[in-house]
C-alpha cells in the first residue's frame, strides 16, 4: 500500500503515473532516474509491501552532503506538481512468486489514486526477436483501448510502432495462425498490461529491445522517447532533452580495480 512522507496525504487525482518494470538491462529503471533527477522530483511517499525484496540505501538524487544519508526503500512515489506528473522507481527485483500480487497491488493503486494515465517504461531481450523485430527502430510501445480512445490521435503523428503479435507456433505460415504478445526479458510487462486492458485503465507500455551490459544509452533512448510524447522538457528555461544524470550513477559498474591486485 501507498505510505506517504508527509502529513497531508499528496492528490494525485489527474496525474500521469510513470513507472519501471524491472526488466533486462534495467533500462526503464535508469530512465526513471533521469526523470527524478532532471525534473527536481520531490519525495511524496512510498509502496509498502512484501512482493519486493527488502533493501534500503543512501538518497541516490542526493544534492548535497546533508541529504546524502537519507535511508530509501525499494519503491518510492516523486511527484511534479507543475507538470502533473508522479513516478514510482522501483529499485528492487519483485520476488518471483508475488509477481501477480504486485500486479495487483499496483492495479489497486492505479485505480484509487485517480491517474489519468499510466505509462510503463520496459525493455525486452533484443537477441529474441523475431524476424520482423528486426527491422527499424528497438522501440515499440503497447496501449490499452481505454488510453487509445484519448490517445490515437497523438500516437498516429508520433509515428510510433506498435509491439507486434508473435506466432504461437513459430513456423506456421497460415493466414489464420494464432499469435500472442511475447515481451521475454521484460518482467511484469506483459502481465500488468494485461490486466489493465481488463480492468479498463488508460495505460501504455514504451519499451526497448536490448541487452545486459552498459545500459546507460539505451535508458536516454528510453526516455527521450517518452519525452517525444509527453513533453516534460519542453520549457524555454531548460535545454532540450538536457537529462541530468544523478550522483548514483558513479556507482552503476562498482569503485574500480583495485591496484593492489597489480
Amino acid at each position: 500500500m501507498f505510505i506517504s512522507s508527509e502529513n497531508a496525504p499528496p492528490s494525485l487525482k489527474d496525474f500521469t503515473l510513470v513507472m519501471p518494470a524491472v526488466a533486462v538491462g534495467n533500462v526503464a529503471q535508469l530512465a526513471v532516474d533521469l526523470l527524478v533527477s532532471t525534473l527536481n522530483m520531490k519525495l511524496v511517499g512510498y509502496i509498502h509491501t512484501d512482493c519486493l525484496i527488502p533493501m534500503a540505501g543512501n538518497n541516490p538524487y542526493s544534492t548535497c552532503r546533508e541529504d546524502a544519508e537519507e535511508l530509501h526503500t525499494p519503491a518510492e512515489v516523486y511527484t511534479a506538481p507543475e507538470l502533473k506528473l508522479a513516478v514510482l522507481q522501483i529499485r528492487a527485483p519483485i520476488i518471483q512468486k508475488k509477481s501477480k500480487k504486485f500486479r495487483q497491488l499496483i492495479v489497486s493503486w492505479i485505480k484509487t489514486s485517480g491517474f489519468s494515465r499510466t505509462v510503463i517504461l520496459s525493455s525486452s531481450h533484443a537477441y529474441q526477436r523475431d524476424d520482423q523485430q528486426m527491422k527499424g527502430t528497438p522501440l515499440r510501445y503497447l496501449v490499452t483501448p481505454s488510453l487509445l480512445k484519448v490517445s490515437a490521435d497523438a500516437l498516429k503523428e508520433l509515428g510510433w510502432r506498435e509491439m507486434e503479435q508473435l506466432p504461437a507456433f513459430p513456423g506456421l505460415t497460415e493466414a489464420n495462425a494464432e499469435s500472442r504478445l511475447s515481451i521475454p526479458g521484460g518482467g511484469i510487462t506483459k502481465g500488468l498490461y494485461t490486466d489493465s486492458c481488463a480492468e479498463d485503465l488508460p495505460l501504455a507500455v514504451i519499451l526497448l529491445f536490448c541487452s545486459e551490459g552498459d545500459n546507460i544509452p539505451d535508458a536516454f533512448t528510453l526516455v527521450n522517447h517518452l519525452n517525444d510524447w509527453l513533453h516534460l522538457l519542453d520549457n524555454p528555461s531548460q535545454e532540450p532533452n538536457k537529462w541530468k544524470i544523478p550522483p548514483s550513477w558513479s556507482l552503476l559498474f562498482g569503485s574500480g580495480i583495485p591496484p593492489a591486485m597489480f
